[in-house]
């Protein structure tokens, strides 16, 4: 996310999918064994992996009334959306935090793990009244390395957030769409009571974007690249925020 506007929460390298950093799961025999099945495996070839349990199936969540219009959540299709993530991961502002400025290789590489990975993290478009302006990541923070940073709970879901367009920073959506997806996940996720987030101390904008939304701020943690503030929404306190 720019350091100079409100697009919710720059990534950092903590909690980005690797091969080489994540904390070892151990799925269900009859988890695995579902995807083993002809049936499964012709399913899969018609939708993107990660919709599985891990997250409660992000792609049924349903869309959320705001005052800007109606909200969504959709998985990225990278053969439609690669240009579209690629130009925004340009963007001075945004790449000065998220590190993915290049050809649509460089992005295609970040999603890559994720849409053939577990299903522990799921990258996203976010769709306002039909047009897409946001990019998210839905994932499972309590099986991330980011877990090894802080008291992790079971089904603790994060959240990392960039505003694509530049109309519409620095006015407030950030925070509106912070909010609305956390109710998201606390609607669709009913063993998740904490929704989570560790933007760059730096990106004060960043920050402010998730006190408004709800969060509060827990500790300051270095992660990988950055020191990070921990942000943290709790479902016992939702509805008096």
């Amino acid at each position: 996310m720019p350091a100079s506007t409100d697009t919710g929460a720059d990534p950092g390298s903590s909690a980005r999918p690797s091969n080489e950093e994540t904390l070892e799961l151990r799925l269900p025999d009859e988890f695995v064994a579902r995807f083993r099945t002809p049936e499964t495996a012709d399913a899969a070839e018609e939708e993107t992996r990660p919709q599985g349990d891990l997250l409660d199936s992000v792609a049924g969540w349903s869309a959320a009334a705001t005052p800007e219009g109606k909200f969504r959540l959709r998985f990225v299709d990278p053969a439609a959306d690669l240009p579209l993530l690629t130009r925004w991961m340009n963007d001075p502002a945004v790449a000065a935090f998220w590190e993915l400025a290049g050809p649509e290789e460089v992005t295609a590489a970040h999603l890559r793990p994720q849409l053939e990975g577990d299903g522990r993290s799921v990258p996203c478009l976010g769709v306002l009244d039909g047009v897409p302006m946001s990019y998210w990541e839905i994932y499972r923070a309590d099986l991330d390395p980011l877990a090894r940073h802080y008291p992790a709970r079971p089904h603790d879901t994060g959240v990392h957030l960039l505003l694509g367009p530049v109309a519409d920073r620095g006015r407030g959506l950030g925070t509106l769409l912070l909010r609305a997806v956390a109710d998201l996940v606390l609607d669709h996720r009913p063993a998740c009571s904490r929704v989570v987030a560790e933007p760059d101390l730096r990106n004060t904008p960043s920050v402010a974007a998730f006190l408004g939304a709800g969060f509060r701020l827990t500790a300051e943690v270095d992660l990988p690249g950055k020191r990070a503030a921990l942000m943290i929404r709790d479902r016992a306190h939702r509805h008096q925020l």
